[in-house]
């Protein structure tokens, strides 16, 4: 402990201080970067979950003996990243989450022993609200979805059968698309039989009508889907022809705008063309038919014809006539060919494209470095012309209409742009933030090394300054009178003589008494004093 005390002397409170802050700072440091580096980093288990969920999976991670963290209100659950696959395997086994919406697990522990078939019935529409609701909430921009159904039953007797149809309501990240809504009425529409996406009606959470689910054709759906056909192409034609162009004229020295005119109507046709010319034996048929009938043959006979008169004669004269009759007979039939077409047109065709193209013109510099702008020639707009027929897929049959104009553009675009290369000072908005954060970063390093550390450093180096010992009453001696010079009173002479002894002896008293008490130290502990003085000799020296 006497060393210790010494030790503590030698160093100082000063020193002592800086040291503990010091090694406060190091071990906190590393405390901190072993905290850091043995806790397991989270990231979110599952995201926008119903409490019922929740409660549900908190109970199964605190019996799996997991470590997880809850944010939010209670909708997002952390667990440590390198066991979020096993962790959802594990919940999946259970059947979690439900996403508020019971599946075919509905099933799973229920006994259909004395089950009626309307409860049947019943659970089985349960079953498919909550198997498609799982389904459409697992897209990227659907955070939850709710699912109703109708599913009429045919009644016997009846011949009448009524379609089924579904209600759905969505909450969505941001704005469903036309492609997006219609993608959730067929995926409906697929999953129950004879349900058509026209009978799905779909419903945002803020009540807006994305879909009406009227049977038949949507009106609203098929403007939509026409619109967005319209500016698709649009949108694309323009690309084509400005990308073409600015390998011609420049980058930014050309604007193009296209109007697409779609057909809205939906038409089908069905014609049936026969062909006169193209005619085809199909089968033929002849008969021949003959008859001879001789008058001696009929000598003898009675009838009508040998009572005639004169046929007696004939008859007497024993010469007969005999009659010959052939009758021929052909028949052709033929097989005309015949064409059934049947064409069927749906909406959304393109009618007719108008293609507006504005050109600017060309630009050189006099001696001054002036720019002068230099219309372009008929030769070229033509030339100009005749590619953006040709990337639009001109048809004059169709109604296509096309315009080149060549115009001076009020703000006139740099003429190497896109060709230089960045100089060595051109930043971007990037490499400013970038370089703003380093700048900010070593201001910080700096100001923590020169304000913090250094100070800490000099005070743990820098030797501890002892004040030199003064006497106890702090007196100095007075100076006498012949000393200042000045003539004074012989009795105040004296008096200041006296005055001087009796200081001289209380200060010689003292002193006498402080060497004792260090003789008496140094006899009782001569080591400490022997350090004493080696540290009295360094400080000298």
């Amino acid at each position: 402990m006497t060393q210790l005390g010494e030790l503590v002397q030698r160093l100082g409170v000063g020193r002592i201080a800086a040291m503990a802050v010091v090694a406060a700072m190091l071990l906190g440091f590393f405390a901190f970067i072993i905290v850091r580096s043995t806790t397991p980093q989270l990231a979110p288990l599952y995201t926008g979950l119903e409490f019922d969920d929740s409660a549900a999976i908190i109970s199964e991670l605190n019996a799996m003996g997991m470590v997880h963290e809850l944010r939010g209100e209670g909708d997002t659950i952390l667990v440590p990243r390198d066991q979020i696959t096993t962790t959802r395997m594990a919940l999946a086994e259970n059947g979690l989450p439900r996403r508020g919406q019971l599946g075919y697990e509905l099933f799973d522990d229920q006994s259909t022993l004395g089950a009626t078939s309307f409860v049947q019935n019943i659970n089985h529409v349960r079953a498919l609200e909550g198997e498609l609701a799982r389904t459409i909430g697992s897209l990227a921009r659907v955070r939850s979805a709710r699912v109703h159904l109708v599913l009429p039953e045919r009644e016997l007797f009846r011949r009448e059968t009524r379609e089924p149809s579904a209600s759905i309501v969505l909450s969505v990240r941001g704005q469903l698309s036309g492609g997006e809504i219609r993608a959730v009425q067929h995926l409906v529409a697929s999953a129950i039989e004879g349900l058509t996406p026209g009978a799905v009606s779909v419903v945002d959470d803020s009540g807006t009508l994305l879909a009406s689910g009227a049977n038949g054709e949507d009106t609203i759906a098929s403007a939509q889907m026409a619109e967005e056909r319209a500016v698709a192409i649009e949108n694309r034609l323009r690309a084509r022809i400005e990308e073409l162009l600015a390998n011609v004229v420049g980058s930014g020295r050309a604007r193009v705008q296209v109007s697409a005119d779609l057909a809205l109507d939906r038409s089908t046709r069905t014609s049936e063309i026969f062909d006169p010319e193209s005619q085809v034996v199909r089968s033929s048929q002849l008969r021949e038919s003959g008859d001879e009938s001789n008058g001696s043959a009929m000598m003898g006979q009675v009838t009508v014809a040998n009572e005639l008169p004169g046929t007696g004669e004939n008859a007497a004269d024993g010469n007969g006539t005999s009659q010959l009759s052939n009758t021929l007979e052909e028949t052709y039939n033929y097989e005309i060919s015949r064409t059934t077409e049947t064409t069927t047109r749906d909406a959304g065709g393109v009618e007719r494209l108008s293609v507006a193209v504005v050109v600017d013109g060309v630009y050189t510099y006099d001696d001054a470095g002036n720019p002068i702008y230099e219309p372009r020639t008929p030769e070229q707009i033509e030339q100009i012309a005749a590619l953006v027929r040709s990337a639009m897929g001109y048809d004059q049959t169709r109604g296509d209409q096309i315009e080149v104009v060549n115009m001076q553009f009020a703000q006139r675009p740099d003429l190497q742009m896109g060709t230089t290369e960045p100089g060595l000072f051109d930043f971007t908005r990037y490499d400013l933030m970038r370089l703003i954060e380093l700048a900010v970063t070593l201001l910080i390093g700096l100001a923590l090394v020169v304000f913090v550390m250094r100070p800490l450093i000099s005070r743990v180096l820098a030797p501890e300054s002892r004040p030199l010992a003064l006497p106890s009453n702090g007196a100095l001696p007075a100076t006498t009178g012949s000393d200042t010079g000045d003539d004074t009173d012989p009795s105040t002479r004296e008096d200041q003589s006296a005055a001087l002894l009796e200081q001289a002896r209380s200060m010689g008293e003292t002193q006498v008494k402080t060497i004792r008490m260090v003789g008496e130290l140094v006899g009782e502990q001569p080591k400490q004093a022997s350090l004493i003085v080696r540290d009295w000799l360094g400080e000298a020296a």
